[in-house]
């Protein structure tokens, strides 16, 4: 027998994203809290950050590097995280 979800419940009863958000915050919390301090934050280290990040960039292969074969969609990802961030584009005052 197939169940078929009717027009009033779209969404999943099961997993992650179906746990009330309190609940969920507090099990992300214990994720955290379970990382050493010094290990936590990258903005607290920028060393770790960067090897981090260089880590994560030699564990793909160059062919698949999109950043290092397509200089404007890295240039179009860094212009998004900078608005993401700093909230826009700043406005120069004259």
């Amino acid at each position: 027998m197939t169940h078929t979800p009717d027009a009033t419940h779209k969404t999943s009863t099961r997993g992650f994203a179906s746990i009330d958000p309190e609940k969920q915050r507090a099990i992300a919390r214990k994720g955290g809290e379970s990382v050493p301090h010094e290990k936590r934050s990258f903005s607290q280290n920028p060393r770790l950050a960067a090897e981090a990040g260089r880590k994560g960039g030699q564990s793909v292969s160059p062919s698949k590097r999109s950043f290092s074969q397509n200089h404007q969609l890295a240039s179009e990802a860094g212009r998004k995280g900078g608005h993401a961030s700093h909230g826009g584009p700043k406005s120069t005052k004259a």
